[in-house]
């Protein structure tokens, strides 16, 4: 019998540079950033849908309502809630502990596959999922690398090794590179061998927890107790004692890079379009840009009878206050109106609201408004 196939939805994040449409109570993966009548979770369930056999959610407490009804097929116990944040290791541990006690008698693959980002041509993307499973069912933890469209500083570089035999389309990753510096990236797009690490995760959830146990002995022993005791009477007990002590790193740290040097990890090439919503400017390339009049290149999230552009091409207006907004001659103006608060910027400060954000929660008013 084949392994059955969960993919794993981390939903989590604040979104901080997609202030203030983002905010600790909402977000980023809980809005619709494309204008397809989708939120980026429901975006993200969409496309794993024929892949997958089932899915499952890990959320934090204070976003699994607003989760559970954006995704009404998903079962209520494949909603797992975390208490805090103690970054990707525990998120994806807990999804692969939990299965992994469910389901004593059965293999088990997961996927790992983030809730906020944007894909395109899904079909591609879905066959380079299936072949990432493949591999998981060979026992490799699998990664799905994006092709690089230029050498960005934003995102860390999986380099490619020698094709696996018998797997098509299946790659041995030679080593994970953290963010490079704009020279170093330059370099590495020059030789064809590198791809981008969006953090997508394929493996058998034992073999997960084999590494664990190996590489990071406390987290993984206490994941086991937190799910040994999740689907009891004891699970808000056990988690209230156990979840707060749990090792706080990123998958990969935890796993992909050490397995690696060893061999252990496999990367598939995908031929899709890729974006991680990193901040305005980038959301703005992702939006249709209008075409005749003045307003010309500029581009609208949210109803465009509320705008009226003028001279600004490049621009990027959010109106979500209800009011109308007016932008006349800012070329790659950035205004997100909000009922209570206001953004103004350019897509080349975009990078820089995240200080904004940083600012207001240090600020007693302002706190108010993340």
């Amino acid at each position: 019998m084949q392994p059955m196939f969960y993919a794993v939805i981390p939903a989590g994040g604040a979104g901080t540079r997609l202030w203030p449409l983002s905010r600790r109570s909402a977000p980023k993966f809980l809005h619709d950033l494309t204008g397809s009548g989708r939120t980026l979770l429901q975006a993200t369930w969409d496309r794993l849908a024929p892949v997958a056999d089932a899915q499952l959610v890990v959320t934090g407490t204070a976003h699994a309502a607003a989760v559970a009804e954006q995704l009404p097929a998903l079962p209520a116990a494949d909603l797992l809630a975390e208490p805090s944040p103690r970054d990707s290791m525990a998120a994806i541990g807990l999804a692969a502990a939990v299965l992994t006690a469910r389901h004593p008698d059965q293999d088990v693959v997961i996927g790992s596959f983030a809730a906020d980002h944007v894909i395109t041509d899904a079909e591609a993307f879905a066959d380079a999922v299936r072949t990432a499973v493949e591999l998981a069912r060979a026992d490799y933890v699998a990664t799905i690398g994006i092709a690089p469209t230029g050498p960005s500083t934003a995102f860390g570089y999986i380099r490619l090794g020698e094709e696996i035999s018998g797997i098509a389309g299946g790659h041995q990753v030679r080593s994970f590179t953290e963010k490079p510096d704009p020279a170093t990236a330059a370099d590495y797009l020059a030789t064809g061998e590198y791809r981008w690490n969006a953090g997508m995760f394929v493996v058998r959830a034992q073999v997960l927890l084999d590494h664990l146990d190996r590489l990071q002995p406390a987290l993984a022993e206490g994941l086991r107790t937190i799910a040994a005791a999740w689907d009891t009477g004891q699970q808000q007990e056990v988690l209230a004692q156990e979840w707060p002590a749990l090792t706080r790193i990123a998958i990969d740290h935890a796993i992909a890079e050490p397995v690696a040097a060893t061999g252990g990890v496999a990367v598939v090439p995908g031929e899709f379009g890729w974006d991680d919503v990193g901040d305005w400017a980038c959301l703005a390339e992702l939006l249709p840009a209008s075409s005749g009049g003045s307003g010309d290149g500029a581009r609208v999230l949210g109803e465009p009878s509320l705008t009226l552009i003028e001279d600004s091409p490049g621009a990027l207006v959010v109106p979500h206050s209800g009011r109308r907004v007016v932008l006349l001659g800012l070329p790659d103006a950035v205004v997100v109106d909000t009922p209570d608060a206001l953004l103004v910027t350019s897509t080349e400060q975009a990078q820089r609201v995240k200080e904004v954000v940083s600012a207001l929660a240090d600020d007693q008013d302002g706190a108010d408004l993340l």
